[in-house]
């Protein structure tokens, strides 16, 4: 009779978390010498960590070149697990040491300038109020940097508007934002009460930085008519481009809750008549990973404080 013990186990690879760390910044910074220099190792002993890995695995994890090392699909499978394993291993270090501070949990969240701007504060705030113990870190990125951090295991939660991929995803809708043309009271513009996106592309823009979701909501409407946005300035900032507007260096199409946050008197706000400038915000989290404690919290409390008519 066949025992437990007469079963045959694959052995288990014996890795460390610190080797699996360099082999992170590798595949980050594209090259081994880059890798050393920001963990502070020699390249020469990165590069026998590597090896040894690879020996450990009987796999290949880059491909080197002389630009540096690509990522074998190997190497991407690792990278995966790897980022998982690190996080999980931060997230018990922080948890223990955080018990001799009071702080109960931690959440890290990726979300874009929007809801930054107008939604996250207040709800932050609620949610501290109630769950003091808890600790947030809040990162700003772009909508794709956003859904990449969570997909990562960078960030826990995401906030995004627009992005071209959001495999492995848990999506949930979040609150609406609603775009506005803000112009100069000298603007010939100035004097409409309302206006559609094409009658604002003879005039020059002022509109957010390459990568943005904005950005690109703003050219593929453009080129759906065959027309182009006169791009003159690009910022980085909602108060950046408002400044701008005001210096009469252009337009600019902004969410009306943003606006609140500057003072605006000595310009025109008027809405926009087009159908997408009313924009769905979404948080998304990693589908094949229960949240801790902490994020299940604040998800929860996130979607319990969307507004049921939209965030206009």
């Amino acid at each position: 009779m066949t025992t437990p013990d007469t079963f045959t186990r694959t052995p288990v690879p014996r890795l460390d978390l610190y080797t699996l760390q360099v082999f992170v910044a590798v595949l980050d910074e594209g090259s081994i010498a880059a890798a050393a220099a920001r963990e502070h190792i020699a390249p020469s002993a990165l590069s026998k960590r590597l090896s040894e890995l690879e020996r450990t695995l009987d796999v290949t994890l880059f491909n080197r070149h002389a630009r540096g090392v690509e990522p074998t699909s190997a190497g991407l499978a690792l990278a995966r697990h790897a980022r998982a394993l690190l996080h999980q291993a931060g997230s018990l270090a922080d948890e223990i040491r955080d018990f001799s501070s009071g702080v109960r949990g931690h959440v890290r969240i990726a979300a874009n300038l929007s809801s930054i701007t107008q939604f996250l504060p207040g709800e932050l705030r609620r949610f501290l109020d109630q769950h003091p113990d808890v600790r947030i870190d809040l990162e700003e990125n772009v909508s794709s940097a956003v859904t990449r951090a969570v997909q990562e295991n960078v960030s826990d939660i995401g906030i995004y508007t627009q992005t071209d991929d959001d495999s492995g995803l848990l999506v949930f809708p979040y609150q609406r934002d609603v775009m506005t043309l803000v112009v100069n009271q000298a603007h010939p513009l100035a004097a409409r009460s309302s206006i559609a996106f094409a009658d604002t592309l003879e005039y020059d823009h002022v509109g957010m930085h390459r990568g943005s979701a904005a950005n690109y909501l703003f050219t593929r409407e453009a080129a759906a008519i065959n027309r182009t946005v006169r791009l003159r300035f690009q910022v980085t900032s909602y108060d950046a481009l408002v400044s701008m507007v005001r210096g009469e260096l252009g337009i600019g199409i902004v969410p009306t809750k943003a606006l609140s946050l500057f003072a605006c008197e000595d310009l025109r706000i008027i809405p926009l008549t087009d159908a997408w400038a009313q924009r769905q915000l979404k948080l998304c989290v990693r589908s094949n990973e229960p949240l801790s404690g902490a994020a299940r919290l604040l998800l929860d409390h996130l979607l319990e404080e969307v507004q049921p008519t939209g965030g206009a």
